[in-house]
């Protein structure tokens, strides 16, 4: 695989979990002002986004198994850094969105 290819898939899991990222802090605002259905919705549509940057990895990790030689760059790094990051502040939003429903 061509350090071009590398490259692209870096800035699509970049670009898709930065937009993940984005709609869960749209989320939170939801969920501060007491509307827990946008924020649910929103909590879906972050993980549709998220869904597309995993896609772009997955299709790394499967050239990669299939013997493909990847150099990887410090973009990577930092796709990889964002895509976790975005997962897991998802995944506090979902685990609030269901505390903010029982206080209120």
């Amino acid at each position: 695989m061509n350090p071009e290819d590398v490259q692209v898939a870096a800035f699509e899991i970049i670009l898709n979990s930065g937009n993940a990222r984005t709609v869960v802090h749209e989320a939170f605002a939801d969920m501060r002002e007491g509307r827990y259905e946008d924020a649910a919705k929103k909590l879906e549509d972050a993980n549709e986004e998220l869904l597309l940057a995993h896609q772009a990895q997955t299709h790394l990790l499967q050239e990669y198994a299939g013997g493909t030689e990847i150099k990887i760059e410090i973009i990577m790094v930092h796709a990889q850094d964002h895509l976790m990051t975005t997962m897991t502040l998802r995944e506090v939003a979902l685990e609030m969105l269901e505390l903010y429903r029982k206080v209120n």
